[in-house]
C-alpha cells in the first residue's frame, strides 16, 4: 500500500456512532456543530454523517458557513448564529437557514429580511454568564417583547432560546442554567414560546444532566475528541475521527553531534539516523510542539526532533528500521496505537479542539467509512 504523501483521513462512521452515543447518552435532540469546516474534518460530509447518526440540526458559526452546506447539498435545518455588523439576512431566508439573534438590532435586521409568507426561524441567544454574543440581561425585556410582537404579525418564527456555558465549574454552569430559566420564564411571560431551548455543549451535555433541557449542541464530541483534561475519547465512548499522516520523505544516517533543523536545538547524541516528515506549521502543525509532539513509525512512537519548520519536521529515530515512504502517524485514535490529537495539544500547551481545526486546507482528506 503507498502512503500519501500527506492527509488526513476522516472516518464518517466515527462520526456517525459519536453523534448516536451522545443523542442515547442525553436522551435529548442533537444539534451537530460543523464551524470552521467541521473543525477541520470537511463541514458537508461531516453534516451529512451527523445526521446519519441522529442529529436534528447543523450548527454553525455564520450564515456563509450555512450558505456552502446548502450549496453542497445539505439539507435540513441549519442554525448559524454569530453575524457581521449591520448585516442582512436575504440570503438566510432565501436559503431557508435558522438564525441566532443576539441583539435588538439583529432582530429587527431578521424580520426586515424574512418573507411574510416564509418568516425566518430564529432562536433567540441570551448571555447568561459567558460575557460574549446573546442579548444582556438588561435587554432581555426589551428583546423578547419584540420578538413576541414580530412573531405576532409573520415577521419570525421562534424556534429556539439558547444560550452558551463557561465550563468554568459545575456551580458556574449551574448558575448560568439558573439565569437561563429566568429568561426563560421572561420569555413565557412575554408570549415567546420556542419550540427547543438549549444551553449546553458537549462537556456540559455529559456532566450536567440538568443543562441537556430539550437540545444540546455537541461540537468536539462529534469529532470523537474529550473535552475534558482527566478523560479521554475512548472513557467516554467516543471514537476520534481524524488520523494525520504522511510518508517519510527522507532517511539519512548522521554522526553524533549533527544538528538538527533551525537553530540546532537539537543535535543527535550519536550515531543516529533521521526521518524527514512533510508536514510543518503551514498545515496545521503546531511550532510549539517541537521537539515533544509525538510520531508513529513503524509502530514505535518518537517525538519531534528540533524545530517544526513551516512544511516538514524531523524524527529522530535512533537504530530503527525506517524508509522513504514508510508512513508517520501523528494523531489519530489511540485504540489503535495511535498518539492522540490530546497528546499534541499538550505538547503545543493548547487544547485538543485546536490541533484538529487548524490543520490546513494543503492536506488532502480522505473519506472513510
Amino acid at each position: 500500500m503507498t502512503v500519501p504523501f500527506r492527509e488526513a483521513t476522516i472516518d464518517l462512521d466515527a462520526v456517525s456512532d459519536n453523534v448516536r452515543h451522545l443523542r442515547r447518552l442525553t436522551g435529548v435532540d442533537v444539534i451537530a456543530v460543523v464551524k470552521a469546516n467541521a473543525y477541520g474534518h470537511g463541514s458537508a460530509a461531516v453534516a451529512v454523517a451527523a445526521r446519519a447518526g441522529g442529529a436534528s440540526r447543523i450548527g454553525v458559526a455564520t450564515i456563509e458557513e450555512g450558505l456552502d452546506l446548502r450549496r453542497q447539498g445539505v439539507n435540513g435545518p441549519i442554525l448559524a448564529w454569530l453575524h457581521a455588523p449591520n448585516r442582512r439576512f436575504d440570503d438566510a431566508a432565501e436559503a431557508g437557514l435558522e438564525v441566532g439573534v443576539s441583539s435588538f438590532d439583529q432582530l429587527e435586521a431578521v424580520a426586515a429580511s424574512a418573507s411574510v409568507n416564509s418568516p425566518l426561524g430564529v432562536h433567540l441567544k441570551v448571555d447568561t454568564g459567558l460575557s460574549r454574543n446573546g442579548v444582556a440581561p438588561g435587554d432581555w425585556g426589551r428583546v423578547l417583547a419584540e420578538a413576541a410582537r414580530l412573531e405576532r404579525i409573520g415577521r419570525i418564527r421562534i424556534v429556539g432560546l439558547f444560550s452558551h456555558v463557561s465550563n468554568a465549574s459545575g456551580d458556574e454552569d449551574r448558575a448560568a442554567l439558573g439565569e437561563f430559566q429566568r429568561a426563560a420564564e421572561m420569555a413565557e411571560a412575554a408570549g415567546v414560546r420556542p419550540e427547543i431551548r438549549h444551553l449546553a455543549a458537549t462537556a456540559a451535555a455529559i456532566d450536567l444532566p440538568e443543562t441537556r433541557l430539550d437540545a444540546v449542541r455537541i461540537g468536539i464530541g462529534v469529532y470523537g475528541l474529550s473535552p475534558f483534561d482527566d478523560r479521554s475519547s475512548a472513557d467516554l465512548g467516543l471514537r476520534p475521527a481524524m488520523t494525520l499522516r504522511a510518508a517519510i520523505a527522507a532517511v539519512r544516517r548522521v554522526p553524533a553531534g549533527t544538528g538538527v533543523s533551525y537553530s540546532y536545538v537539537h543535535r543527535a547524541e550519536r550515531e543516529t539516523t533521521l526521518a524527514l516528515v512533510p508536514l510543518g506549521y503551514a498545515d496545521g502543525v503546531p511550532r510549539q510542539a517541537s521537539g515533544r509532539g509525538p510520531v508513529l513509525i513503524g509502530g514505535k512512537r518518537f517525538p519531534v526532533a528540533g524545530r517544526i519548520a513551516m512544511d516538514q519536521f524531523v524524527v529522530d529515530v535512533g537504530d530503527h528500521a525506517v524508509s522513504v515512504g514508510d508512513e508517520a502517524v501523528l494523531f489519530g485514535d489511540p485504540t489503535l496505537g495511535h498518539p492522540s490529537a490530546t497528546e499534541w495539544a499538550r505538547a503545543a500547551d493548547t487544547i485538543n479542539y485546536e490541533i484538529v481545526t487548524r490543520i490546513g486546507a494543503r492536506v488532502p482528506r480522505r473519506t472513510v467509512s
